[in-house]
């Protein structure tokens, strides 16, 4: 029964999130359902288990939110974001569509731009591929979080919070279990690839195509105008307009390239989470450097980003805290004890525990901020390989955690792209929940056999 009312608390967390509820008042009545529920005390579970959660979470990770949204804000108000996905799209071109979307959001969010800023940048580039493509536009969604949330989220090297989270518990750097995480990401990005492209293909058989909003009038314009501005190509389709000005992609992608080449130098100096937001620093003093003309408000542009790290800390911050009050119950005992008890390898219930922590916190990071603790010495002790631990749980750490109560699926599907969870989830899920659980049991069968 404790099981029950626990997944009952869950249940009232996403069904309220889908309705449009905010997150942290959704997280907060979902908590109080499981505290009472479990006889806890009111007071107790929420001042003190609630908010120990909540701010533990802040202060150990908003300064990676806070550089990440500054970073992507900086990549987005100096254009360079759009000279990256233009640059994706002059090969691709409205054929390629799909994949273009995807290369785009890949390339910026393994260079460390913040997944929210990832797809707000690229969402109007995305609506002018589409409409030339005539491309059913409920694909969107799922076209952005295939190329910003699967496969780069554990390439190893990725400056993404969850693979800097393990390097904490298992004294290991961003590049741990590196090999096989390779393998992992070329696999989610091949069958990711052939089901997106497939299941768009079988819509517009079906007779979807593109539907037009009245919203779309001046984004779609902007967008086609600064793709035939920086591919510097004309056609009836892309009307060429003055007075956009965007960098050159060399200048675009160096603060990138700085963040990636940084990280990987400062992770074998230093603490991993330092060297994390030292490659950040870096990569945000280097593009207001080289693209200081295209910075038009500096200041403004550090309070949009600090304004935004606030509100996805607070929010992912909101879900971990319910996760704690969660993990207090009989209920979650119960649960985990049963999944360390699943026959198989260790990795196996390893993975496991991680991604259902995660499906229930609606965070990859909060899921491996309350399992990690828990978990890490219990598989410590059995001589598990460190890479392999961190890798798995970057991979399962991945799946489930975007369930429709995830603020990142939220924002990406009715704020960004303004749809529907009942037009736009279903492949957004396949490419997710589904494809990397999928992922997540190849990573442990290759862990188990060549670890």
């Amino acid at each position: 029964m404790s099981i029950i009312l626990l997944l009952m608390g869950l249940a009232i967390l996403i069904i309220m999130t889908v309705l449009g509820l905010n997150v942290i008042i959704s997280a907060l009545i979902a908590s109080t359902f499981v505290a009472l529920t479990a006889g806890q005390s009111f007071i107790t579970a929420m001042s003190d288990t609630y908010m120990k959660g909540f701010t533990g979470y802040f202060a150990s990770w908003f300064l990676l939110f806070l550089l990440g949204a500054i970073f992507g804000k900086i990549m987005g108000a100096t254009k360079a974001s759009d000279s990256i996905a233009a640059w994706v799209l002059k090969f691709m071109g409205p054929k390629g569509a799909v994949m273009a979307v995807v290369f785009a959001c890949a390339i910026m969010t393994y260079g460390g731009v913040s997944l929210f800023v990832v797809g707000f940048s690229v969402y109007p580039l995305a609506v002018a591929l589409f409409r030339e493509a005539n491309l059913p536009r409920r694909f969107i969604p799922a076209a952005l979080v295939f190329g910003s949330g699967t496969f780069t989220m554990f390439l190893p090297g990725s400056p993404e919070i969850q693979n800097i989270i393990p390097t904490e518990y298992f004294k290991t750097s961003p590049y741990s279990g590196a090999t096989i995480g390779l393998i992992v990401s070329a696999f989610v990005f091949i069958l990711g690839s052939l089901y997106l492209k497939n299941a768009v293909n079988c819509a517009v058989k079906r007779g979807e195509r593109f539907e037009d909003r009245p919203t779309d009038s001046h984004t779609s314009t902007v967008a086609k105008a600064e793709i035939a501005a920086s591919v510097e190509v004309v056609d009836s389709n892309l009307p060429r307009e003055k007075g956009i000005e965007i960098p050159t992609i060399i200048v675009a992608i160096i603060p990138i390239i700085v963040v990636i080449v940084s990280l990987a130098i400062y992770s074998r100096l230093i603490d991993s989470t330092a060297a994390a937001l030292y490659s950040l620093l870096s990569g945000i003093i280097v593009a207001c450097v080289l693209m200081s003309k295209y910075l038009k408000n500096l200041w403004g542009t550090l309070a949009e980003g600090t304004n935004e790290a606030i509100m996805a800390a607070c929010n992912t911050s909101a879900v971990v805290a319910f996760g704690k009050v969660a993990a207090t119950t009989t209920g979650f005992t119960q649960l985990v004890d049963a999944i360390l008890h699943i026959p198989g390898p260790p990795l196996l219930s390893f993975a496991i525990c991680i991604t259902l922590l995660s499906g229930l916190t609606g965070s990859a990071s909060g899921g491996l901020g309350i399992s990690l603790p828990i978990l890490a010495p219990i598989y410590l002790k059995m001589g598990i390989d460190i890479g392999a631990l961190h890798r798995v749980s970057v991979i399962a750490s991945d799946g489930m955690a975007s369930l429709p109560h995830n603020g990142y699926v939220v924002t990406t599907i009715r704020n960004i792209c303004g749809e529907t969870f009942k037009r736009a989830y279903f492949p957004f899920f396949m490419l997710t929940c589904v494809l990397i659980t999928v992922a997540m049991l190849v990573g442990v069968i290759l862990f188990s056999m060549f670890s």
